[in-house]
């Protein structure tokens, strides 16, 4: 499919969308799923064959019916609504959205968003995400073949601040984190404790401590909130455009003036306890119900 133009009418479009996204992200308590579907949409891609990554493609029930995406039909129908309402922004560039703002609104860095990524219709092969059951070799395997690093690997497994596995998806059940609708640096701190009563650790998350170069970053960032921040939205940010080619020079690509983005940053910062709160709430109702 065609690169979207983007022009100023698709920034108003990404703008809106973004409000849409914070308030259904704040208002439903998905912030966890909605990670969850940017990084499952974008972790295929290979950078040697140049297939796979942030394309859109998972929206398709070939792709979103591998085993590793189950469940996320529930995000893709949740952004149906804000699709429709700005038709112009491409699949490719919601999902990720839908990400960036589920990092911000949970209290998390800001992750710099670039639009442009072109839909896609080619859905990759089932296997190229990672297996929870394995370990450090199988973690640098798939994050390699992305063209992602030690660091990329560590620093992203932080994304499990946020949620809890679901026995029916996953085959694990539990939270990563005292606080699953808070993103800080706890899936560190409650890692190095070593296994917790209630809490969830899986053997891709022990590879972590058992590598000795993954684990100096599991120590930097359980010590250091602003060091573990700081690498994961470069992180965040490289994962979101695996497979996007922008156009222009950097100085150009960026749909956030500087402004914007400390503005964003206080928006978060504002309403992670509120999320937190609404967050709860909805999943007691659903407990009730």
């Amino acid at each position: 499919m065609a690169a979207p133009v983007v022009d100023d009418e698709y920034r108003r479009q990404v703008d809106r969308a973004r409000r849409d996204l914070r308030a259904l992200i704040s208002a439903k308590g998905c912030a966890p799923i909605m990670l969850r579907l940017a990084w499952h949409d974008a972790g295929t891609y290979d950078a040697k064959t140049k297939t796979g990554g942030a394309n859109g493609s998972i929206r398709y029930e070939e792709e979103y019916t591998h085993g590793s995406n189950a469940g996320l039909k529930i995000a893709i129908d949740l952004l149906e609504p804000i699709k429709a309402k700005n038709p112009r922004v491409t699949y490719a560039d919601l999902y990720q959205l839908a990400g960036v703002v589920a990092v911000e609104v949970t209290g998390g860095p800001t992750v710099e968003f670039i639009p442009g990524r072109r839909d896609s219709s080619v859905c990759p092969r089932e296997g190229r995400l990672p297996d929870a059951k394995k370990g450090a070799p199988h973690l640098r395997d798939i994050f390699y073949r992305m063209g992602l690093t030690d660091k990329d690997i560590v620093a992203l497994s932080g994304g499990h601040t946020l949620g809890k596995a679901h026995p029916e998806r996953s085959g694990f059940e539990g939270a990563w984190t005292k606080e699953p609708l808070k993103f800080d640096n706890s899936y560190f701190v409650e890692l190095l404790k070593g296994e917790s009563e209630g809490l969830l650790q899986l053997p891709t998350d022990k590879a972590l401590l058992q590598d000795p170069e993954f684990r100096p970053y599991v120590e930097l960032y359980a010590k250091d909130e602003d060091a573990f921040f700081k690498d994961y939205a470069e992180s965040h940010k490289k994962l979101s455009e695996l497979g996007f080619r922008s156009s222009g020079p950097a100085s150009a690509k960026s749909d956030l003036t500087t402004a914007a983005v400390l503005a964003q940053s206080a928006f978060g910062v504002a309403v992670a306890a509120a999320v937190v709160i609404a967050g709860y709430l909805y999943e007691a109702s659903k407990k009730s119900k």
